[in-house]
């Protein structure tokens, strides 16, 4: 289960929360009552997390295309605008 603070009290006990968070304690940071953030545990980055995200990028760079211009000449271009 976790623990509902108010953004007010978020703010001003930011350490503590922190460290309930790295213990495993999941906190969700609410204003006027809604939920509008949450404080997790980090998680562990496996050696395949690395593999999977450039996996992900190379399939990314096959489904688009590339244009003529070069990024010189877009960046110019969208000064002008």
């Amino acid at each position: 289960m976790a623990l509902q603070v108010g953004a007010f009290e978020a703010k001003t006990q930011l350490s503590k929360l922190l460290e309930l968070a790295r213990k495993g304690q999941r906190v969700v940071i609410t204003k006027h009552g809604v939920p509008v953030a949450e404080l997790v545990p980090p998680r562990e980055l496996g050696s395949a997390e690395p593999q999977r995200v450039i996996k992900e990028l190379k399939a990314l760079r096959g489904r688009t295309k590339r244009g003529k211009e070069t990024i010189k000449q877009m960046i110019s271009e969208g000064r002008r605008l």
